[in-house]
């Protein structure tokens, strides 16, 4: 009888420490995949502040281009309250798709391009453009990796009893940003 119990207790104390540590690689993962959407979340803030700096230097060059102006605003708006990463992935495509329209335009107004303060800004966006990319691709590598826990054997079955739920990767449904950049000489 005492080595039914000793084997049956040391079978439960196994058991309680794979749940706990299959939890706590579950809550690490949770809040590395947190953590990396805050990182958008800054570069994103950041761009937002550059818009209309940008928008406002290349005004005075571009007085017939209100409509590119009008759609990078609404765009930004619409991106700055998106409430979850669905909403910012289809509002930053909108945003991107508007930016990419405006930086063509700008191609037509060559003092404009010469402009210090408008290379200083477009050089900040660009380098801004490029460290969203990196964050989006840190917090979908983050997400990948929770998400796999959650629904692998034998995590899923932790995941499932502590309501740990699948999280949505940052898409970008922009048609600029899957198109082929056309180079002409």
């Amino acid at each position: 009888m005492l080595p039914t119990v000793l084997i049956l207790g040391g079978i439960a104390v196994v058991l309680v420490f794979m749940i706990v540590g299959i939890y706590n690689g579950l809550v690490g993962s949770r809040n590395q995949a947190d953590n990396a959407w805050s990182q958008i979340d800054v570069q994103l803030k950041r761009r937002h502040d550059l818009i209309p700096n940008l928008v406002e230097t290349a005004k005075g060059y571009m007085q017939h281009e209100r409509q590119t102006f009008e759609a990078i605003t609404a765009a930004r708006s619409q991106a700055m309250g998106a409430k979850n990463v669905a909403d910012a992935s289809r509002a930053e495509g909108a945003l991107t798709d508007a930016l990419s329209k405006f930086m063509l335009v700008v191609e037509n107004y060559p003092d404009l391009k010469a402009n210090q303060n408008f290379l200083s800004l477009q050089e900040t966006l660009t380098s801004t453009e490029n460290k969203i990319a990196f964050a989006r691709q840190a917090y979908n590598d983050s997400v990948l990796s929770y998400n796999n826990k959650t629904q692998m054997f034998p995590s899923n079955i932790v995941a499932g009893m502590f309501n740990f739920t699948k999280r949505d990767f940052f898409e970008i449904e922009s048609k600029a940003e899957r198109e082929n950049p056309q180079v002409k000489f």
